[in-house]
């Protein structure tokens, strides 16, 4: 069971402090630069502060008093969202603090020669190079990021995925990765050094999280050329005003010129501040979230793409079902009995350590199978390509047997290869067994086919159901499986996925995700072996398994410290929610501009042009409480939507036209009407404590 990390609570006391000292910090004109629109409103308070500076020498073009509230309150605008930014960061520093304090000096005991028992002398964990080997033994720590070459143990990896139960590592296939910061629990490894210092798993984690590292991402570029040129638009409209205003007092000879603290009120309201000031702050936190459910992201752009993925490949075993294929009989062929298939398939299995391997030795046992096998042995291990396992035996008096199990079209080109045959029952049995959705593994000897036995798997609880949700969403599933077609349509069609992939090898993998991609579609897909790191290479999403392979980490743009296949539907409604956060926010933005326009323009040019009094719907104080009303809202706005940028919108699995009416209802509607209602409220303050 996954032991989740304690979350941070989002008004913390030890965020806040770092969060406040550095929202002044962040006043740096090499800082500010950065954010365009906010830019503005920073050039806009130092203006307005030295025309208020400007207005207690002599007579300025306003009263000293109202220039300095707006510009107060234009100072609080840049510090509320360099705060929200501050605080995403924070987060994000505090996580990467609690990794940090994982590194720790260590000292290794390197081997002259890769084989327990050499000569090994001890090294400090920071000169270790790539290459050089290790000798790890129980309660010691693991220097650095390596693969396991020799020998087996159980490994605790808690202090980096949460896990309190150890996993076992060893040498040869996808369970042979080891991090640095792990300790070894029992017995031994012999591991090659696979990074360099400062390249680590763990380094790149605390670099990942930095919130202050992050580059910006294809979208929030884009976003935020609309957003400036939004600005530059308003900026373009508030400078002729001014010219507009003078030639109109002098033509009519009465009224007067439109004061340049008003006119910086009016762009600093107009221009689209709240999204500008929150918008490193939610992909800031999109990230943490990331992190939050144990995902580690390599980039900001890995997160937005899990939210506008349309298709998601899926491993069967682990994902769809449990993963732990059980032997529950054996089908012999005619003439052969059952223990006599059950003698082969287990000779065959000797050396497989796969728990279906195992299953497979203990159903023949209780099947009464015991003849042991007599020569020297070779083991045949599985791979993609030839789907099948085995031994080879020399027998004494001369010849080899060939002990094999395996996928039955695999064992098929086998047997005939050799000169044999798959009887005509063994093909019927085999087909019985994959339209119950079991997979069937073919056995033989030589060129004899013995029979079939049959694996169980079972779907998991809910999945059908989380897949109808994808659905909604506009997800297409595609299960992958190495079983034959008969097995894999009867477990898609009871786990409710759109599609499969059976028989799939590596290349297959990789041609299905090209396939879909030249669609224009984005692909996001999960994987733990170095026979899947060109899928993962290849996905636009690729979740790697922390219990994988170095390879598989390097390939994927996300690693799951849980090594959850299922995390997928995790990562993805994740992505989306930050996706609906940043559009949400936008869209509230832009919506709000409205109601300070009818707070904000009738209270500037009423004197030039009277007639602009029937604009002021809301019935505001005084045109100097309307614009100070309108400055107090845009700034204060920022700071009530913090929570919002941070924890970011509830995604919900519905179709995106009625995703699309809800957040158009509560954030377009929304951003109409609570401005009428805050500025109105915050005029009535003003004007009842007469300040303004």
């Amino acid at each position: 069971m996954t032991t989740k990390k304690k979350p941070f609570v989002l008004f913390d006391a030890a965020l806040l402090k770092p969060a406040i000292a550095a929202s002044f910090s962040k006043l740096s004109p090499r800082v500010q630069w950065r954010n365009p629109v906010m830019f503005v409103v920073y050039i806009g308070s130092i203006l307005t502060t030295l025309l208020g500076l400007q207005a207690l020498q002599a007579p300025g073009e306003a009263p000293a008093g109202f220039i300095f509230a707006v510009a107060l309150w234009l100072w609080f605008t840049v510090l509320f969202a360099n705060f929200a930014e501050a605080l995403a960061e924070g987060r994000s520093k505090a996580q990467a603090a609690s990794l940090r304090s994982l590194k720790k000096s260590t000292w290794a005991k390197k081997l002259k020669e890769p084989v327990h028992g050499a000569t090994w002398l001890p090294e400090e964990a920071e000169n270790l190079r790539k290459g050089d080997v290790v000798l790890i033994e129980a309660g010691d720590m693991v220097p650095l990021d390596g693969e396991v070459i020799e020998g087996v143990a159980s490994v605790d990896e808690s202090a980096i995925t949460g896990e309190s139960a150890p996993v076992v590592r060893e040498s040869g296939g996808d369970f042979s990765s080891v991090t640095g910061g792990t300790r070894v629990l029992s017995d031994w490894l012999v591991v090659r050094i696979s990074v360099n210092p400062g390249e680590s798993f763990l380094d790149r984690m605390i670099s990942m999280v930095e919130g202050a590292k992050r580059a910006k991402t294809p979208n929030e570029i884009a976003l935020t050329i609309l957003l400036v040129a939004l600005t530059i638009v308003f900026l373009i409209v508030t400078v002729t005003l001014l010219p507009f205003s003078i030639f109109s007092v002098a033509a009519s000879g009465s009224g007067s010129v439109v004061s340049i603290t008003a006119l910086i009120a009016l762009l600093v309201c107009l221009i689209p501040t709240t999204i500008g000031g929150l918008l490193s702050a939610v992909g800031v936190a999109g990230m943490s979230r990331m992190m939050q459910a144990n995902v580690i992201a390599t980039s900001g752009r890995a997160v937005e793409a899990a939210g506008d993925v349309d298709v998601l490949l899926l491993d069967k075993t682990g994902t769809i079902t449990h993963g732990n294929r059980q032997a529950s009989s054996f089908l012999p062929a005619p003439g052969v009995t059952e223990v006599q298939l059950a003698v082969c398939a287990m000779q065959a299995s000797m050396a497989d350590e796969t728990p279906e391997g195992r299953s497979i030795v203990t159903l023949a046992q209780r099947a009464g199978a015991a003849e042991p096998l007599v020569g020297s042995m070779a083991e045949v291990p599985f791979t993609a390509q030839t789907r099948m396992s085995g031994m080879d035996v020399q027998q004494p008096g001369g010849g080899t047997r060939q002990l094999r199990k395996g996928a039955v079209d695999a064992i098929r080109r086998h047997v005939e290869a050799l000169g044999g045959s798959v009887p005509a029952e063994v093909t019927r049995a085999s087909d019985e067994v994959s339209r119950r959705g079991s997979t069937p593994l073919a056995v033989s000897d030589g060129a004899q086919v013995l029979g079939v036995v049959e694996l169980k798997d079972i779907v998991k609880a809910g999945i059908k159901e989380r897949f109808g949700e994808l659905r909604r969403m506009g997800i297409k599933t595609v299960m992958i499986t190495g079983d034959n077609r008969l097995t894999a349509a009867a477990i898609a069609a009871e786990a409710g996925v759109d599609d499969f992939l059976a028989e799939a090898t590596p290349e297959d993998k990789l041609r299905l995700i090209r396939q879909y991609q030249a669609e224009g579609r984005l692909v996001a897909m999960t994987g733990d072996g170095t026979n899947d790191a060109p899928a993962l290479a290849q996905a636009d999403v690729a979740v790697a398994m922390n219990s994988g392979t170095q390879a598989a980490k390097e390939a994927g743009n996300m690693v799951d410290l849980d090594s959850n296949p299922t995390k997928l539907l995790e990562i993805v409604e994740t992505g989306k929610a930050l996706l609906m956060t940043r559009g949400s926010l936008t869209t509230f933005s832009i919506a709000n501009d409205v109601a300070k326009y009818f707070a904000i323009i009738p209270a500037i040019f009423v004197t030039t042009y009277p007639q602009l009094a029937a604009l002021n719907v809301m019935r505001l104080g005084s045109p100097s409480s309307a614009i100070l009303s309108a400055v107090i809202f845009n700034a204060l706005i920022i700071m009530f939507l913090i929570p919002l940028a941070l924890k970011g919108v509830k995604y919900r699995a519905v179709g995106a036209a009625a995703l699309l009416r809800r957040n158009l209802l509560i954030y377009g509607l929304g951003g109409l009407v609570v401005p009428f209602i805050g500025i109105k409220a915050i005029d009535l303050l003003l004007v009842a404590l007469r300040l303004a």
